[in-house]
C-alpha cells in the first residue's frame, strides 16, 4: 500500500470519528434505555424513548412531559408516587422502587435545547 493510500485513510477515519459531545441537536440521554417495566407498562401511550412520538396522541412523551417548565426531579417523583394524580387511562400503581427508578430515567431526558416535535 502507497504512503499517500495509508495516510489518506487515516484522515477518512479520523473525519467520521466524533465524540458524543459533538453529536449536534442531541446529546447523550439517547443511550439510555428507558426501564423495562416503562417500556411494558408506559410504552403502549408515551414515547418513552427521545425523539419517539407517543402512539397515543392525547398522552405527552416522557421528553415532553420532563422538558416542561418548572418540572424537576422532585415534583416529578412526587407525581409518580401518588397514583391518584394520574389520568383515568393510568390505572395502575407502581412500587417505590418503580418511582425511583422512572424518576431517575425521565430526569436524564432534560435538555435545555429540547423543542416538542410538531
Amino acid at each position: 500500500m502507497r504512503p499517500y493510500a495509508i495516510l489518506s485513510l487515516v484522515f477518512l477515519l479520523a473525519a467520521c470519528e466524533h465524540s458524543s459531545s459533538e453529536q449536534s441537536g442531541f446529546n447523550r440521554v439517547s443511550e439510555v434505555e428507558p426501564p423495562t417495566f416503562a417500556q411494558a407498562l408506559c410504552a403502549g401511550c408515551h414515547g418513552v424513548k427521545p425523539l419517539v412520538l407517543s402512539p397515543n396522541p392525547h398522552a405527552p412523551s416522557f421528553s415532553d412531559i420532563v422538558n416542561r417548565e418548572g418540572v424537576t426531579r422532585a415534583n416529578l417523583h412526587r407525581f409518580l408516587s401518588n397514583a391518584h394524580n394520574y389520568p383515568e387511562a393510568m390505572d395502575f400503581d407502581l412500587e417505590d422502587h418503580h418511582v425511583d427508578e422512572l424518576t431517575d430515567y425521565m430526569i436524564t431526558l432534560k435538555d435545555p435545547r429540547y423543542r416538542p416535535m410538531p
